[in-house]
């Protein structure tokens, strides 16, 4: 075949070379069985073997395999060998297999090869001559015109081999158009091999056919590889463009620049693309308005720009286009589509709100708020409703003390102008007001602040009021030195009539005297003096006596105001010390600190005076008295007085010779800081107080109740002991023996017939002495007594020894001279412990 290019050629070159004879065996039976072929000896990669009836075994087969890789079957049946084959024996055998994936059926054909006889060799040598002459299998390239008015069947071209000038060769076509959708659009004449189509097609419904030509001899055997045969459907005009949207909508702001661009818009066309049929222009066939011509349109882009910047949508707020697009580039005989086109022109502020009068007039009454006088109207050509529309007012002369306010009514888009402030007729009968007003949003063109704003003129007149009395000013002052009698008039408070300006008819009544020392006549206003008036009372702030007065005319209106009675000083206060108690630390600091205070104002204060009002020697050569400044002075102790507390009286006089004595309690302390004093003032000065916590409390209750238990045992102890005496050696009869550190007696322990005496450690500060001796510790050494004989200690007894608090507290404790040493106790006791020692005696270990 011409399609199989130089692989067929070779096959034909060995074919002249072998001859190829083939015979199928197969029994009606069972087409299924055994194939036999009869092959040269050696065959070439490609070369065609034989051909199998497959249909006859499996029709529904849609899968095709050979169990060797040395051969290949084609759809058709053809036998191919897909490398070169040397048969080294007589024969050869593969299998074929068929499968259909839908139904999972799967059958076998035995393929057997043989080596060609002679006799087969020479009964094909004759197709061997004829098949040495030029061949051709012609692909020829085929096309069709859609919507092609025949006749049908329309003949397209002739399929043919070069096989068919020695043999009858069928040809066949399968493919999308014949067997596939659209079904039985071509077919093809078998003995000829002309190409037919039945009826017109559509380019853009289908733009080509891939279908597949076959060549066969009338036993099945086929020569020619399958041939690939393109059908190109040639496009015709038949497709007009259309646009993507049957009405375009734009928006475009008034006043833009030339040159700007309004929209886009497009258009599609099914014919071929890439041709003259779908190569577009865009145009504007009409404007409305006509005239004048604003808009312009991009032929290939379909863009829409403006050609004038006069847009102004005051005049014009809409504009219509009707466009069109037209294929073939545009020529008379292109198909075409229109469309419409709505440009809406935008609003920009290019217009200024202006008053509908230049002047207006309102009036108002005195003396009242929150209403509205007047409402100003503006026009504004642009949008409604919109920030370009909507105005804002402002006042700008005549508002100086704030008494209007204007504001944009938001459904009228009105001035509205309201009195905020009271206005006196008295003060003004009549304000002239400039008012302005703009935009909300800026405007757009460039123009001076003046001529940017309209302004009118609003003349607003006041109206007089009856109005009851006014208290002005509000607040008013009188001047009464303090400590004035009873009885002491002064001006009082005034209120008038704003119209007469006289205080003609008002009366006048208390609202508030919080002290209750003045009374107002009714009539006058005029106060007097009720007590007497105290600057230095603490409920007044200042020196300033506030006194709340209420006025009313004889129709019952009134006006609340504040009479301030300014109490003037006097020297009625003579200075003194505040701080009443004085600690002086005598390690640290020889003296303090004193400072002075005069409830009167400064010209009856200080300087102030120091000095000791007592005459007491005593005082004036234990202390002294330094200067520091007008208000302060230092003490100081002088001839080493010892701790404690003193009253020290101290005179103070103002610059005026207004004195006071304040008598000062001055601690002399053993102290680092004052607060260290005043926590243990008992320890430091000697007469303080000393204040015990609960726990201290129970110790001590507690400490009592094991005293008593410790009684209570001795007393029985001593009274057993005197139910069963013990007989005491001679030796023994003028001498005790006692350890002091044995914290109880043991078996053998020793009693004084002449008695005890007991004392708890750090109770007193005396020694105690008896004919019984006691061990006393004494810093961290201990002392055994022995009392010989009948001598006493009673003489002792009277020494008392003074203990301070720290020898209390565990310090060196002083023991009276009548106690031995211990080392005269070892001298006098060691012999006669031994020379007892038969005998027997009492030790209690230390």
């Amino acid at each position: 075949m011409a399609a199989a290019g130089p692989t067929r050629s070779r096959i034909g070159a060995l074919c002249r070379q072998l001859l190829l004879t083939f015979s199928i065996l197969s029994f009606a039976c069972d087409a299924c069985k055994q194939v036999i072929l009869h092959v040269p000896s050696k065959l070439d990669a490609e070369k065609f073997v034989g051909r199998v009836n497959l249909e006859e075994c499996f029709k529904s087969a849609n899968i095709i395999h050979s169990s060797d890789p040395d051969f290949q079957i084609l759809e058709d049946g053809s036998v191919y060998t897909t490398n070169a084959v040397l048969l080294s024996s007589e024969t050869r055998s593969f299998t074929i297999l068929l499968f259909n994936t839908d139904s999972q059926e799967e059958k076998e054909i035995s393929v057997l090869l043989e080596k060609e006889t002679q006799v087969q060799k020479r009964r094909h040598s004759k197709e061997k001559v004829l098949r040495r002459g030029k061949r051709r299998w012609a692909p020829i390239p085929c096309s069709m015109m859609e919507n092609s008015l025949g006749p049908f069947p329309l003949f397209l071209q002739q399929v043919q081999s070069d096989v068919a000038q020695n043999y009858t060769i069928y040809y066949s076509i399968k493919g999308p158009g014949v067997d596939q959708e659209p079904l039985n659009l071509f077919y093809v004449d078998r003995d000829t091999g002309n190409l037919y189509c039945t009826k017109d097609v559509d380019r853009e419904q289908y733009e080509s056919f891939e279908l597949t030509a076959f060549a066969t001899t009338p036993d099945g055997y086929t020569p020619e590889y399958p041939l690939p045969l393109i059908i190109k459907v040639e496009d015709e005009n038949d497709n007009a463009p259309i646009f993507t949207e049957t009405t375009y909508t734009f928006m475009i702001l008034e006043s833009c620049k030339v040159g700007s661009i309004v929209g886009q818009v497009s258009a599609t066309d099914k014919d071929e693309p890439d041709t003259l049929h779908t190569r577009l222009r865009y145009s504007i066939l009409e404007q409305l308005p006509s005239s004048p011509t604003l808009f312009s349109m991009h032929p290939s882009t379909g863009v829409i720009t403006t050609l004038s910047s006069q847009l102004d949508r005051e005049l014009i707020d809409k504009y219509q286009l009707k466009i069109k697009v037209q294929d073939m580039d545009g020529q008379y005989f292109g198909l075409h589509t229109t469309a419409t086109c709505i440009i809406n022109i935008g609003d920009v502020n290019d217009n200024l709100p202006t008053f509908t009068r230049t002047s207006y007039v309102a009036s108002v009454e005195e003396n009242t708020i929150d209403v509205e006088i007047l409402r100003v109207t503006v026009e504004d050509k642009d949008l409604i409703n919109t920030p370009n529309w909507r105005a804002n007012y402002t006042i700008l002369k005549g508002n100086e003390n704030g008494n209007f306010k204007i504001a944009t009514d938001p459904k009228t888009n009105e001035g509205v102008l309201c009195v905020v402030k009271p206005l006196n007729y008295e003060e003004t009968q009549q304000v002239t007001l400039q008012i302005g007003v703009v935009n909300e949003a800026p405007y757009s063109r460039e123009t001076s602040s003046k001529s940017a704003m309209s302004t009118a003129t609003v003349t607003v007149n006041v109206k007089n009021q009856d109005e009851g009395p006014e208290c002005n000013p509000p607040v008013q002052t009188v001047r009464i030195k303090e400590n004035a009698p009873a009885g002491t008039r002064s001006s009082g408070y005034k209120a008038y009539d704003p119209d007469t300006k006289s205080s003609t008819g008002i009366r006048y009544r208390k609202i508030s005297d919080p002290k209750g020392w003045v009374t107002i006549n009714e009539d006058s206003g005029i106060i007097t003096v009720f007590r007497s008036l105290d600057r230095e009372a603490e409920a007044i702030p200042s020196g300033v006596y506030n006194v709340t007065i209420l006025a009313s005319d004889q129709n019952g209106r009134t006006c609340t105001g504040i009479l301030g009675i300014i109490l003037e000083d006097v020297n009625d206060n003579g200075p003194y010390i505040p701080k009443q108690t004085v600690v002086i630390c005598k390690p640290t600091m020889s003296s303090a600190e004193i400072v002075a205070v005069d409830p009167d104002e400064p010209i009856n204060g200080p300087p102030f005076d120091f000095s000791f009002r007592s005459s007491d020697s005593e005082v004036r050569k234990m202390w002294r008295l330094m200067k520091i400044n007008d208000t302060a002075a230092s003490l100081s102790y002088q001839n080493d007085p010892p701790f404690g507390s003193y009253v020290v009286p101290i005179q103070v006089t103002d610059r005026l010779g207004f004195s006071a004595v304040t008598s000062l309690n001055v601690v002399l302390c053993n102290c680092i800081t004052e607060n260290d004093c005043t926590f243990r003032t008992s320890g430091r000065t000697g007469n303080g107080e000393v204040k015990l916590g609960t726990w201290a409390i129970l110790a001590i209750l507690l400490g009592i109740a094991l005293l008593f238990c410790i009684l209570f045992t001795l007393v029985c102890g001593t009274s057993v002991i005197n139910k069963q005496p013990k007989e005491l050696p001679d030796d023994l009869a003028q001498q005790n023996l006692i350890v002091s550190n044995t914290e109880a007696p043991g078996d053998d322990k020793v009693y004084s017939t002449n008695g005890f005496t007991t004392q708890a450690v750090g109770a007193s500060g005396q020694g105690i002495c008896g004919t019984v001796g006691s061990g006393v510790k004494n810093g961290g050494q201990e002392t055994i007594e022995m009392v010989k004989g009948h001598q006493t200690l009673d003489s002792c007894r009277g020494v008392g020894h003074h203990h301070t608090l720290d020898s209390c507290r565990g310090g060196h404790v002083e023991v009276d001279n009548c106690r031995y040493t211990y080392s005269e106790w070892h001298s006098f006791t060691q012999p006669r412990l031994g020379e007892e020692s038969i005998r027997g005696h009492t030790l209690i270990k230390n």
